[in-house]
């Protein structure tokens, strides 16, 4: 348990919002390919918590690790750092 350390931020965009009080975040890491030096962009699905649906789908957010709110959420959005372009 992480009891005494920071807890995990990480940045994504919010890829769905149909959930009440829940979004799934995106999160893109670039790493170089040790053998070819290409980089490689991987991608994961995390769910978190939206407590006040807030986050719209295509905002960019800050996500911060929590304790599990349900089975599959272990994050809560502490900041919206940029409202998706409409239309």
């Amino acid at each position: 348990m992480r009891s005494n350390k920071t807890k995990k931020t990480l940045t994504g965009i919010v890829l769905s919002d149909k959930m009440d009080k829940v979004v799934t975040v995106q999160l893109e890491t670039r790493r170089r390919h040790p053998l070819y030096e290409k980089f490689v962009i991987r991608h994961k699905k995390l769910k978190a918590r939206n407590a006040d649906n807030e986050a719209a789908k295509g905002d960019i957010v800050k996500i911060t690790e929590t304790r599990p709110s349900s089975k599959d959420v272990y994050w809560k959005i502490t900041e919206i750092i940029e409202k998706a372009q409409k239309g």
